[in-house]
């Protein structure tokens, strides 16, 4: 032990693409991560603690069968106030959604 504190980083924020829309009930998968859809295709946002709570985040959309598109860890110094779009959160989803032909629902 080195007797030096040790570093605490803040949570990573990421930017997920997902195939379709989403529907509110598969939103709800992602509580603490905000969505939008936008040409078609879903985009998952918010901060995610350490590697262990991204690999449930990946393993959660694999169980769901959704088909990754992208994921992208957003710089540190990009507040949540100055990243592109406004995100409704996932959960509760306080609007209704817009049909899509590539909408997946469960």
């Amino acid at each position: 032990m080195s007797g030096q504190p040790h570093d605490v980083q803040p949570p990573a924020r990421y930017v997920i693409r997902i195939r379709g829309h989403l529907g509110a009930t598969m939103r709800r998968a992602f509580p603490t991560l905000y969505a939008e859809t936008r040409d078609g295709d879903t985009f998952l946002r918010g901060a995610v603690a350490d590697q262990a709570a991204l690999h449930g985040v990946l393993a959660q959309i694999e169980a769901l069968g959704l088909e990754l598109l992208d994921l992208r860890r957003l710089p540190a110094s990009q507040s949540p106030a100055k990243a592109p779009g406004r995100l409704a959160p996932a959960q509760p989803f306080g609007r209704r959604a817009e049909r899509h032909p590539r909408q997946t629902e469960n």
